[in-house]
């Protein structure tokens, strides 16, 4: 009884500890702090283990570092840009996007995103087109290969990429392929063998230090990169595996968003994987060496814009507002998971209330079921505001794409969800042009075709059981 009443007070004794922790030293959010303190009430013993390894912040020290000759010349075209906007005297390509000003001073202020004029996009919506056009680039590749993906897989798809990218090695090409470790986790290590074996570098994102142990486990490198001599770019939501093929049955067809660019705007994506690699690698890439001179082929205005755990703002999610509520005729989004915070869901209803019209689209099958019921839950609140929403029905939705008013866009790997804007490594593209976001939104009507509305009258008629899943997955939504 002793050793009982022993265990019962340290784990009192924890409890209490880590909540004041919490509640009085982190300063989280309220919703996230509830969330945690019923863990702890719950299951006391389990939920201190689970918060060391899953709600503990990450330090906010530098992660990602410059060399100063870098940083100081990032800066100073920054600087140049929030100038020429500050005294109205920016030169816009087309005068449509002069009103999305305060969008590009945004990002500049907050996040160093040099806005370019000079790109060529192209749109994948479908896997195979996307890695077909991917291999084609580095087959041609003449310098060097940078690979950043959250998901790197050891099957058809990763070998096919994998044979490419050795091939390349042994002519000499440099090749660098990054994975987060835990989004990759069912990587086989002779796949990393034999990539290193031909010569190329191989890294981690937040390995663990201890085998099997790794307390950065829920920060997470979600970000997809791929840049080509410097010159040609992909992101998007596209991971290297075989379901981006549509392939495994569980998902079926795998419909996704994924961007080519060429153009200034890949310097910046260039900056940003080498950032990443530098953060992982003891060898590091040195900035002034993979930057090149472009033929100014495009008219496209992009912002590549990165946000993670360890920034002070959450500058994508800030974008997703600032974009909401400038739009005056309709809002449409594609994204797997809905799970917005408190600031969004309110930027989403206020604009559906104005009169906006709002389409939201999401997949009509979870990979990850907790946040799938959370998705349901929340759209509840957007249905009775007058939104649209639409369950895609062929296959899975995994696209991550804001249009507003047909004018500026947003795509990249950030879903509409709270593990996105406080907890991963995202980037997105932000997109001003007129002839990119027509393309983006016939590519929505195209997905409609192959979607049912969800109503308000289906969406009450839910089950006692889906609404019980609905609440506890909402309830929880925070911390997942």
């Amino acid at each position: 009884m002793e050793i009982i009443s022993l265990l019962l007070g340290l784990t009192i004794f924890f409890n209490i500890a880590l909540g004041i922790s919490i509640i009085f030293l982190e300063r989280k959010d309220a919703t996230s702090t509830w969330a945690w303190l019923m863990v702890l009430l719950f299951i006391p013993i389990i939920g201190f283990f689970l918060y060391l390894i899953f709600g503990k912040p990450i330090s906010k020290r530098r992660i990602f570092t410059w060399d100063t000759k870098s940083r100081l010349g990032v800066k100073t075209a920054v600087q140049s840009q929030l100038r020429a906007l500050e005294r109205d005297s920016f030169s816009f390509k087309h005068e449509e996007i002069a009103e999305y000003e305060d969008l590009v001073y945004l990002h500049l202020r907050n996040d160093d995103a040099i806005f370019t004029q000079d790109n060529t996009v192209d749109i994948f919506t479908d896997g195979k087109e996307k890695f077909d056009a991917l291999i084609q680039d580095m087959e041609r590749a003449t310098d060097h290969i940078h690979l950043l993906y959250y998901i790197l897989r050891s099957d058809q798809l990763g070998d096919r990429i994998a044979d490419v990218l050795i091939k390349k090695a042994n002519e000499g090409i440099e090749v660098r392929v990054l994975y987060d470790d835990m989004g990759s986790r069912t990587l086989k290590p002779r796949y990393i063998k034999r990539l290193r074996r031909a010569g190329a570098q191989v890294e981690a994102f937040f390995p663990p230090k201890i085998p099997k142990i790794n307390f950065k486990i829920n920060y997470r490198n979600h970000r997809k990169l791929a840049i080509i001599d410097g010159k040609v770019g992909y992101t998007g939501g596209f991971n290297i595996g075989d379901e981006y093929l549509g392939t495994v049955k569980k998902f079926g067809y795998w419909r996704d968003t994924h961007l080519r660019i060429c153009g200034d705007a890949v310097t910046n994506m260039q900056t940003r994987f080498i950032l990443d690699w530098n953060q992982a690698s003891r060898h590091h890439i040195f900035y002034d060496e993979r930057y090149y001179n472009h033929s100014h082929q495009g008219d496209v205005g992009i912002q590549i814009v990165s946000s993670g755990p360890d920034s002070e703002w959450e500058q994508i999610k800030n974008g997703y507002i600032k974009m909401i509520m400038s739009a005056k005729e309709y809002i449409y989004i594609q994204t797997p998971y809905f799970i917005p915070d408190d600031s969004l869901r309110d930027a989403i209803r206020i604009a559906t209330l104005s009169g906006v019209k709002v389409r939201i689209m999401i997949p009509n099958k979870p990979d990850h079921p907790f946040v799938y019921w959370a998705t349901l839950s929340y759209i509840g609140d957007l249905l009775n505001a007058g939104a649209e929403i639409y369950i895609y029905q062929n296959g899975f939705l995994h696209a991550k794409t804001i249009v507003v008013d047909g004018k500026i866009a947003s795509v990249g790997t950030a879903n509409i969800d709270v593990r996105s804007f406080r907890l991963n490594f995202e980037v997105n593209a932000f997109l001003y042009d007129k002839g990119v976001t027509e393309r983006l939104v016939e590519a929505f009507n195209n997905d409609i075709e192959h979607s049912t509305q969800m109503t308000k009258k289906l969406y009450d008629q839910r089950s006692l059981g889906i609404r019980f899943k609905e609440s506890i997955s909402r309830l929880l939504s925070p911390v997942l």
